[in-house]
């Protein structure tokens, strides 16, 4: 099995401590952000991955090889600039030429959501897509109907009848959808979802019922991570 970690992002809101440092390789109680996303990965597993960067590419490499996970681990440099998740993945798209479906997560985000159960949602509804939503606080939902296919986002869909949820920044992706993919350049993977949802394919929403959910996309946010972490075992 194979996965996308997406860690291109520049971590501006982290500052000081992204000032030297990839947001990805943040600490959480002596341990990267990074490490917790492919342990659990793993053991859910995944055994290839490919992981985007950009700024600090060569101490996300050092961590890498230093840390030695027994794991086959590519890196997608984004040298120019960051391609976000859309452009990122195109840009991966090699690496997932066998076919079969893959997870996409961001570096950033701490969850404890059953990743085996969300592959198994996808394998089970045929969908080029499976997102892990959440009913939390956002001003981003998506809107997904009775049996959760994505129709819209909230504000720019009438909602009679469907259910507004927050993506949580882990999917998992049927290959069949890079020919699919028309965008070019920097772009995100959710606008992707939703041109090809408002075209009839099928793109699920998986609901996140877990006991948390997180991102470290502030300090504040950093610090509930770090307080949850410490209660139980990441990984």
């Amino acid at each position: 099995m194979k996965a996308m970690i997406f860690a291109a992002g520049l971590g501006t809101r982290l500052r000081p401590l992204t000032d030297a440092l990839p947001k990805a390789l943040v600490d959480i109680n002596g341990v990267p952000m990074l490490e917790i996303v492919i342990r659990r990965l793993a053991a859910a597993g995944v055994t290839k991955f490919v992981i985007n960067t950009h700024c600090f590419h060569e101490k996300l490499e050092a961590f890498l090889y230093e840390k030695n996970f027994g794991l086959k681990i590519e890196l997608s440099r984004e040298e120019a600039f960051p391609l976000e998740t859309g452009g990122g993945l195109k840009k991966a798209a090699g690496f997932f030429g066998d076919g079969k479906p893959f997870f996409a997560c961001n570096a950033d985000v701490y969850s404890e959501l059953d990743l085996a159960a969300l592959y198994s949602a996808h394998l089970s509804s045929g969908a080029l897509a499976t997102l892990a939503v959440r009913d939390r606080l956002s001003n981003r939902k998506l809107l997904f109907d009775q049996e959760m296919n994505l129709k819209g986002r909230e504000g720019g869909t009438a909602a009679a009848g469907l259910n507004p949820f927050a993506f949580s920044g882990i999917q998992v992706i049927s290959p069949e959808i890079f020919p699919k993919m028309t965008e070019d350049g920097v772009f995100s993977i959710t606008g992707v979802y939703l041109r090809l949802a408002a075209a009839g394919e099928k793109i699920k929403g998986f609901e996140d019922r877990s006991p948390f959910w997180c991102d470290i996309g502030d300090l504040e946010r950093l610090e509930a991570v770090r307080l949850r972490a410490g209660k139980i075992k990441p990984f």
